[in-house]
C-alpha cells in the first residue's frame, strides 16, 4: 500500500550506494543471494529467540534487496535477476512466519495461517503479472520492475512492518499474525476484484 511513497523517499540514497558498489563490480544477483542468506539467518535467529539479532538481519535484508534493484537498473536488468529476486523474497518471507512456528508450539496454527496467505497473495500477484504482461497492461506506477505490480493493501513495506513488530513483541506473534493475515486475505481480495475490473 505505502511501496510507491516509500521508493519516493528511499530510492536517491540506494541509488547513491549502489552506483559506488556498481563500479567495485558488484552484481545484483550478487547482492540477492547475499541478501536472501541474511534472511534465513534472521530465520535462525528466531529460532533461537535472539530478537534483537532477527531484526538486525531483516533490515539488512531489505536494505540488499532495494539495492539489488538499483544496481540493476544502472547495469542493465536481465530476466533471469528478477526472477531470482523474486524468488528469494518469497524464501525469506515465509521463512519469518515458519521460524515463529518452529520456536513455539502456540505459535504454530498462526504461522500455517500466515504462510497460508503469503501463498494466496503471492498467487494473486504473479498472477496479475502475468495476465497484464500478455496485455502489455502497465500502469508504470511502481517504476521498472521484472514484474507488472498490482497494488495491494499488504506489499513489502507492511510486511517488514509485521516483521519487526514479530520481533519487538514476540509474545505477541499469535495475535500479530492472525491479523497480518486476515490483512493478506483482504489484499487478495482487493487483487481479484481489480483483476475483474481491469481483464473483463
Amino acid at each position: 500500500m505505502f511501496d510507491v511513497a516509500l521508493r519516493r523517499l528511499v530510492d536517491p540514497a540506494l541509488f547513491r550506494i549502489a552506483r559506488v558498489l556498481a563500479a567495485a563490480r558488484f552484481s545484483a544477483n550478487t547482492l540477492t543471494i547475499t541478501g536472501a542468506a541474511i534472511g534465513l539467518g534472521a530465520a535462525f535467529f528466531i529460532t533461537q529467540a535472539d530478537y534483537t539479532a532477527a531484526l538486525l538481519c531483516i533490515v539488512l535484508n531489505r536494505l540488499f534487496d532495494g539495492l539489488d534493484g538499483a544496481i540493476a537498473r544502472i547495469n542493465g536488468p536481465t530476466d533471469f535477476g528478477g526472477y531470482l529476486d523474486s524468488l528469494c523474497d518469497f524464501l525469506f518471507y515465509v521463512s519469518v512466519p515458519v521460524a515463529f512456528g518452529i520456536i513455539s508450539a502456540d505459535n504454530q496454527m498462526p504461522a500455517l495461517a500466515l504462510v497460508g496467505s503469503f501463498t494466496l497473495t503471492a498467487v494473486s500477484f504473479l498472477g496479475y503479472a502475468a495476465i497484464a504482461a500478455r496485455r502489455n497492461d502497465d500502469d508504470g506506477a511502481h517504476g521498472p520492475k521484472a514484474f507488472i505490480y498490482s497494488t495491494g493493501l499488504m506489499e513489502g513495506g507492511e510486511t517488514i512492518a509485521f516483521f519487526l513488530l514479530f520481533c519487538l513483541f514476540p509474545a505477541f506473534f499469535p495475535t500479530l499474525a492472525a491479523i497480518f493475515a486476515a490483512l493478506c486475505v483482504l489484499t487478495v481480495a482487493q487483487r481479484v476484484a481489480f483483476a475483474a475490473k481491469s481483464f473483463s
